[in-house]
């Protein structure tokens, strides 16, 4: 059962014995991961072993859930940090048998294991009892099949039928007169009879074709009045297969390539989350310069996200066209010029390469530092004209203020991460609390409102593009004075990269949507056996309910806008 150890010196000063002490003998099993050590527990312990680390250990945060079979098993992963102390991290292991793969639900702990629980039913068929809602989330109802099971033919063709459905706001019929037969209920009273009910509801479909969507998203929304009783996000249109494209990949060369597409928006971050986890399990270390260009390039990206999201945003939330949405375009369009030049790529980079990055700075150097100072040394007025032209807009700021409210607590028992939860004053950024790359060396700060409301959400985001410009600077005066023999822009790395058999690790970087996280267990060979993505897009608008409800429509559109959704990181 147990996984071979991987950088035990390099394991977060948590005490796993006071841990396996506090479970006493629920733990069954000790194993030890890459990133951090891991209790095995049975599948009716569940819920007693989480509320214990919750709330007598501190690990607040339910990152990521990892879904998995075996030659003689079933597995879940629930893989915990804390919100206060991010490097404080502890694997939870639910082993079930194959014949009855049915392991306790994790919901009533943590909310976000709702939806991580059906995505584990859905693509690999194990169970969850008490689960509030466990049916597909990914693929239709109709599937057959979980196409993560080792025994699925990939190669299958499926005629998936539509399913008759019935009337969706059915449920919600209330009788005017409970002792009259024949009466007529509120939602069939005509519109000019007065309803004896309290309340009326109306279901309505809000995409999944709508412009206001970002993507193929689908929100079933029950309506009382005009107000929003609630909503379900029905996702899973795109069927993208990242993971199982990410299987069949080597490590070396044919798996970063694939994540520039998972967050198309602000990709660079997406390459590091794919490299740290493999550089760390092939033990694979990276020069300091090239830590330096990879940390400068991944804040380019992260202002990528951030000027797309403000632009679309204000064109969410107003309808403004011609000035925020194309000023926007305007700021990307100059990010993508430096990153062309340092890329050769406008859009899909592939500028990470395992143990370094692809080349060097182009040549003139002094040329290309100019282009980015010259960049930065314009950004200050530039984000004063958002600030103009948006956040001290009267119409904006009617719209945003108070809107879409996600409480502290709220959105760290959804797992929210990035913007979104820095908005409503979590502080939790991995650039600082789990360091990799330059950041540790550079001075910055972690941006955060307190506001949890729409307008919280967008004020962190420019902040932010402050924040990188700053990292950038750092960057590019060390690159500057960097002596020429020292350039070295990447390891020696084998041409094939064959990880230990049975060892596994998760591993996560600061995107500008959030925490992306990525777990490998490695089978000895040159692709990975699992490849699982954290999704923060995934997390974050699993929460818009709780942002929704009692809000109008345009207040939904808003609060859906603000969380700066790419639905192919979604559905992955």
């Amino acid at each position: 059962m147990s996984s071979e150890t991987i950088h035990t010196d390099d394991l977060p000063s948590t005490d796993y014995d006071a841990i396996t002490e506090l479970l006493g003998n629920r733990v069954i099993d000790r194993e030890e991961h890459g990133n951090a050590e891991a209790v095995v527990i049975r599948p009716d312990d569940v819920q007693d072993v989480l509320y214990a680390l919750r709330d007598n250990a501190g690990f607040d945060h339910c990152s990521c859930l990892t879904a998995q079979e075996y030659d003689d098993r079933f597995e879940s992963i629930y893989h915990l940090r804390s919100f206060d102390e991010p490097t404080r991290e502890l694997g939870v292991v639910v082993p079930t048998p194959k014949d009855q793969p049915v392991s306790q639900t994790a919901t009533p702990v943590y909310e976000t294991a709702n939806w991580h629980e059906r995505e584990a039913y859905d693509l690999v068929g194990i169970e969850y009892a008490g689960h509030p809602d466990l049916r597909r989330i990914l693929l239709p109802e109709t599937w057959q099949g979980h196409p993560l099971r080792l025994d699925y033919d990939q190669e299958r063709h499926q005629v998936v039928a539509l399913r008759e459905h019935v009337n969706p706001i059915e449920s919600d019929r209330r009788a005017a007169d409970s002792d009259q037969v024949g009466e007529t209920s509120a939602v069939d009273a005509p519109v000019d009879e007065p309803s004896s009910s309290d309340t009326e509801t109306m279901f309505l479909n809000i995409g999944p074709h709508h412009p206001a969507t970002h993507g193929v998203l689908h929100l079933e929304t029950t309506l009382d009045g005009e107000q929003v009783a609630d909503v379900t996000p029905d996702i899973g249109y795109l069927h993208r297969c990242e993971e199982q494209m990410c299987q069949q990949g080597t490590y070396r060369h044919k798996i970063i390539p694939y994540s520039n597409r998972w967050d198309y928006t602000a990709n660079l971050p997406n390459e590091w989350a794919v490299a740290r986890p493999i550089e760390d399990l092939a033990d694979i270390d990276v020069p300091e310069y090239a830590q330096v260009l990879r940390t400068m390039a991944t804040e380019f990206g992260r202002m990528l996200g951030h000027f797309l999201a403000v632009g679309t945003f204000a064109l969410d939330v107003y309808g403004d066209f011609t000035a925020i949405f194309q000023y926007a375009f305007r700021d990307r369009e100059l990010v993508q010029n430096i990153l062309e030049d340092l890329t050769g790529q406008r859009m899909m980079f592939y500028y990470f390469r395992i143990g370094g990055v692809a080349w060097d700075l182009p040549e003139p150097r002094e040329e290309f530092f100019e282009k980015i100072r010259a960049f930065l040394d314009q950004l200050p007025s530039v984000l004063e004209e958002y600030h103009n032209l948006l956040t001290r807009n009267e119409v904006f700021q009617i719209r945003c203020v108070n809107t879409g409210v996600l409480e502290p607590e709220t959105a760290k028992q959804y797992g929210c991460t990035g913007p979104v939860a820095r908005g409503s004053g979590v502080e939790y950024d991995l650039r600082r609390d789990d360091p990799y790359g330059y950041y540790d060396q550079l001075d910055w700060n972690v941006v955060t409102e307190d506001g949890c409301d729409n307008y919280a959400r967008v004020l962190v985001r420019l902040r932010e593009v402050e924040e990188s410009a700053n990292i950038i600077r750092q960057c590019v005066d060390r690159l500057e004075a960097w002596p020429a023999d020292d350039r070295t822009i990447q390891s020696n790395v084998p041409r094939t990269l064959k990880p230990d058999p049975d060892t596994e690790i998760y591993r996560a970087v600061e995107s500008a949507k959030g925490e992306l996280g990525v777990y490998i267990r490695s089978d000895g060979t040159d692709t990975p056996a699992r490849f699982k993505i954290r999704s923060p897009c995934f997390h974050n608008l699993s929460a818009l309910p709780e942002m929704s409800e009692g809000e109008y429509v345009p207040d939904l559109i808003a609060s859906l806008g603000s969380l700066d959704l790419v639905l192919g990181s979604v559905d992955r």
